[in-house]
């Protein structure tokens, strides 16, 4: 059973940035794919950043240019960039997980298995 632990969020005024974490548990992080999704107050979870296992990125219009996903295999962590925060940006963060080394992308929750509890971004104007 993969874990996924995030930290990171916290408060920030607009223009700032965050840097988030995420944490997995396993031997084989090398071939998961991860991603960061998030879910604004009364909204559905949407997507935000991806990386898949070879370390191919992709990334919502919304997100494009501000936001930068990476990740650290000998630390077994992804990590999420955030820069030029905007108000919009509020929303807990989840880190996502696939196995497999024939994935490319997912934007789609149902494209990952394992999911973090969370981590809250607040973005003040």
């Amino acid at each position: 059973q993969v874990q996924l632990v995030e930290s990171g969020g916290g408060l920030v005024q607009a223009g700032g940035s965050l840097r988030l974490s995420c944490a997995a548990s396993g031997r084989t992080f090398s071939s998961y794919n991860m991603a960061w999704f998030r879910q604004a107050p009364g909204k559905e979870r949407e997507f935000a950043a991806g990386i898949n296992w070879s370390g191919s990125t992709y990334y919502a219009d919304a997100v494009k240019g501000r936001f930068t996903i990476s990740r650290g295999n000998a630390k077994n962590t992804v990590y999420l960039q955030m820069n030029s925060l905007k108000p919009e940006d509020t929303a807990v963060y989840y880190c996502a997980s696939k196995q497999s080394l024939t994935f490319v992308r997912g934007s789609v929750e149902s494209a990952y298995d394992h999911w973090g509890q969370g981590t809250q971004v607040t973005v003040s104007s």
